[in-house]
């Protein structure tokens, strides 16, 4: 059996993604209960610093890829029409594609700001 086949690379995305994704969110509920920022201003210095922005984009891809994973099994087990699940595919892929090309451009924004 080829590890394509058997899922394993889905399984690993998705455990990595997750424990990406948690630690990311601790730390962030941790810097925020320890020194909020005061104002939109400080928001945006703390946003904009290389390691937070590097740490937001890498949040923001491990959250599409884990959604793109774990919707992608989810479409593929319970919709068994194949002209349904590739428009169900499409349709998922395109919604996350716009979504990561937002965060992306907010991102890209709070940087310049």
């Amino acid at each position: 059996m080829s590890r394509k086949a058997s899922g394993l690379r889905a399984w690993a995305l998705q455990r990595a993604t997750a424990v990406y994704l948690g630690l990311f969110f601790i730390y962030l509920v941790g810097a925020l209960a320890v020194a909020p920022p005061a104002d939109a201003a400080a928001w945006q210095a703390w946003m904009s610093h290389p390691v937070m922005s590097i740490a937001s984009l890498v949040f923001v891809l491990a959250l599409l890829v884990h959604a793109w994973v774990g919707v992608r099994d989810i479409i593929i087990d319970y919709l068994w029409h194949t002209g349904v699940r590739m428009a169900a595919l499409a349709l998922v892929a395109l919604v996350l594609a716009g979504s990561g090309l937002w965060a992306l451009q907010t991102l890209v924004l709070a940087r310049l700001a």
